[in-house]
């Protein structure tokens, strides 16, 4: 995984065995800024530095840094009682929260099933789906297809269906790898196609795989509406997810979009799904942006049809300590009561679509940023080294590290993380709060353009670009 510690400030022989950057990198490497307080879209460091986060964190900080409505919903709760286990005990938050999100979340999306992160909401959309078929009288059904490059969690269970063929050479002896199609990446085509019809070619591809597999067997296709990391911000069209909707449907497979990034209103709207009413998955997740990083949760939201039937059977058999964890649903829910009062959905994106035409101006002047791409305030820019033939630079360059550590020393805080190592291309997000303001869109470009200039330095001296 990309450390930024590598690319910041050294502490000397610091010991770090003891905190968990120990994990990522040797004693004595050079170390992250400490972080010391966040105030709307600004970190500051502990020397009083400050930081544009133009990523939300992780993708996380969806209504900025230290929002007071939010904290006072915390401490109220905390106050009140931090911990009940949801089998023994209701939370007035938990239910809350369900109904608000359900009715965000719309018609066909009924129940809500709440855990610690991404990962875990994952694993539970696998578990339930698995379950259902067994208790429907579809028990062959358990492999589920997902897409290459894609990235659903770390988890083992997430893992076995996330392409990453690094994650799985490391960790695949451990798992059930699940069958891979590809997914319709649009800035470079297999030669012969356009980013249509490579779309539907991709779209074949898993009608393909399901037949090939035995449609019988086949329990769920899992996939980002509007990608992430792996992908960096791919948006297909109507058209693809339609196809896909048939397919599945063909063929009795459900389908999983995993919103861990593209939810709670990112998109602008409030689930990536809405953009495509015709082609209604079955089970949504959620995490990130919908407890904004004030808190761990992560969501499952599925039909009262699937979880009335496993209900009914017994019951889901599946759960973590902290799921539906009362403190975590109390903050959430003032999280979404945040997203509404400010209407942050409308803002990501109407703010998303200057964001957009800062991006595409930064690419017309910049030599190594390829491509542009993503909805509402999730986006992404591609780094190559020539433009012209879209080459990509050297896997072992690391030019996402490289540009968090030009930004950090320029004051902009960027997340990178490395799918496949950089096989499918160097991905950027750039994802900032969704209450950014217009100013503050052009003092991140301002940031983000002077940190590029300083990365394409660094790739003409190392005899790398064009």
């Amino acid at each position: 995984m990309n450390n930024p510690a590598s690319i910041a400030r050294t502490v000397g022989d610091t010991p770090q065995g003891g905190t968990v950057l120990g994990f990522y990198a040797p004693k004595g490497a050079p170390r992250p800024p400490r972080i010391a307080r966040g105030e709307g879209i600004f970190l500051w460091d502990a020397d009083g530095r400050r930081y544009l986060d133009a990523t939300a964190g992780a993708v996380v900080a969806n209504i900025g840094h230290g929002n007071p409505r939010v904290l006072a919903a915390m401490t109220e709760q905390a106050a009140k009682v931090s911990f009940a286990y949801p089998r023994f005990f209701e939370s007035e938050h938990n239910i809350a929260l369900a109904d608000r999100v359900c009715a965000l979340a719309g018609e066909g999306f009924d129940r809500a099933f709440f855990v610690s992160g991404g990962s875990e909401a994952n694993e539970a959309a696998l578990k339930l789906a698995r379950q259902y078929a067994v208790v429907t009288g579809q028990g062959s059904r358990s492999k589920v297809i997902s897409r290459d490059p894609s990235y659903h969690g770390s988890t083992l269970g997430a893992l076995a269906v996330t392409g990453d063929a690094n994650t799985l050479e490391l960790y695949g002896p451990m798992i059930r790898a699940m069958p891979k199609v590809p997914a319709p990446l649009s800035y470079r085509v297999p030669q012969g196609h356009t980013a249509a019809s490579h779309e539907m070619a991709c779209a074949d591809e898993l009608e393909q795989a399901i037949l090939r597999e035995g449609p019988e067997t086949v329990l769920a296709f899992i996939l980002e509406p509007i990608g992430g990391l792996s992908t960096g911000a791919v948006v297909s069209s109507p058209a693809y997810f339609e196809r896909v909707r048939q397919i599945c449907d063909r063929h009795g497979v459900l389908v999983i979009y995993d919103e861990i990034m593209s939810g709670a209103g990112r998109t602008g709207a409030f689930l990536a799904a809405h953009h495509w009413p015709a082609a209604r998955p079955d089970l949504v997740t959620l995490a990130k942006g919908l407890a904004a990083g004030y808190t761990p949760l992560g969501c499952l939201l599925a039909p009262d049809r699937i979880v009335d039937a496993v209900a009914g059977s017994g019951g889901f058999v599946h759960g973590h300590t902290y799921f539906t964890n009362p403190l975590s649903c109390a903050v959430a829910h003032a999280v979404v009561d945040e997203v509404i009062r400010q209407d942050l959905v409308t803002r990501a994106r109407e703010r998303g679509e200057l964001l957009m035409a800062r991006l595409r101006d930064i690419a017309a002047r910049s030599p190594i940023v390829g491509d542009v791409r993503g909805k509402g305030l999730l986006t992404a820019i591609e780094i190559v080294a020539d433009k012209s033939t879209r080459r990509q630079l050297p896997a072992s360059f690391n030019a996402p590290a490289r540009l968090t550590g030009h930004g950090l020393k320029r004051g902009i805080a960027l997340y990178n993380r490395r799918a496949n190592l950089g096989a499918f291309g160097d991905f950027q997000m750039i994802t900032p709060p969704l209450t950014i303001s217009e100013s503050e869109i052009d003092t991140l470009a301002e940031l983000l353009e002077t940190s590029l200039a300083d990365l394409a330095d660094e790739i003409a001296r190392n005899g790398l670009s064009a």
